[in-house]
C-alpha cells in the first residue's frame, strides 16, 4: 500500500516555554536528525489559557487550533523538561485542552512517545514517568522502549544545533528509527 512510503507527521510539544529552552533545542536537533523519516510540527503551547471548563462556550482559537493540529498528526512527541521531580505545568494544561470536552478527546489512540533533557545526570527521567502516567490516561498509546533520558552537554551539538557527537547521533537514530516504526504500526 503506498500510504506507508509517505513520511508521518509529528505533533512535537515541548512542556519548557522559555525562549533559552534546552528541550526545545534537543527537540529541534531531533528534528533536524528525523529529517526524511518523520516530518515533526512544533505544536505552541504557550498561548493556551489555563484550563476552564467555562470556555466551551467559546472556545479560544488557541485551543481549537491545538485540538487541530494534535487531531492532524500521525504521531505524537512530548518534550518535557522536569520541574520538582514532574513535568511542566504548561504540558499538563496543553493535555487538559486537548483531552475535552468530554467525549472528544484529540489524544484518543494517537502513538506517543515520551522524551526530554536536562543538564543534570538523570535526564529528566522522573518528569518523563510522571507524565507517561498521565498520557496513558488520556488514552496516548505509548511506545515503551527505548527510553531516552538524555544529560544535556552543550559540546554534543554543533553551532546550528545539529547533533554533532557521533556516539549522540547513533543513539538518537535509534530512538527516531523505532518511533517512526512505531507509529506506522500502531498509526
Amino acid at each position: 500500500m503506498q500510504a506507508s512510503t509517505l513520511m508521518k507527521s509529528v505533533a512535537v510539544l515541548v512542556g519548557s516555554l522559555s525562549k533559552q529552552s534546552l528541550n526545545r533545542k534537543f527537540a529541534e536537533s531531533l528534528g533536524k536528525l528525523a529529517n526524511g523519516r518523520l516530518d515533526f510540527h512544533f505544536v505552541e503551547i504557550g498561548d493556551l489559557p489555563l484550563y476552564n471548563d467555562d470556555l466551551w462556550d467559546n472556545p479560544p482559537e488557541a485551543v481549537l487550533r491545538l485540538k487541530r493540529e494534535i487531531e492532524a498528526a500521525d504521531g505524537l512527541l512530548f518534550v518535557t523538561p522536569e520541574f520538582n521531580r514532574s513535568f511542566t505545568p504548561a504540558i499538563k494544561n496543553a493535555i487538559d485542552w486537548g483531552s475535552r470536552p468530554w467525549g472528544k478527546s484529540s489524544w484518543a489512540g494517537k502513538p506517543g512517545a515520551v522524551i526530554g533533557t536536562s543538564p543534570g545526570a538523570i535526564g529528566a527521567a522522573v518528569g518523563q514517568q510522571a507524565l507517561k502516567g498521565l498520557l496513558g490516561v488520556v488514552d496516548v498509546v505509548l511506545m515503551g522502549q527505548p527510553e531516552v533520558f538524555f544529560q544535556y552537554k552543550p559540546e554534543l551539538f554543533d553551532d546550528s544545533g545539529a547533533v554533532a557527537n557521533e556516539d549522540t547521533k547513533a543513539f538518537l537514530n535509534g530512538f527516531i528509527d523505532k518511533f517512526a516504526g512505531f507509529i506506522e504500526r500502531v498509526g
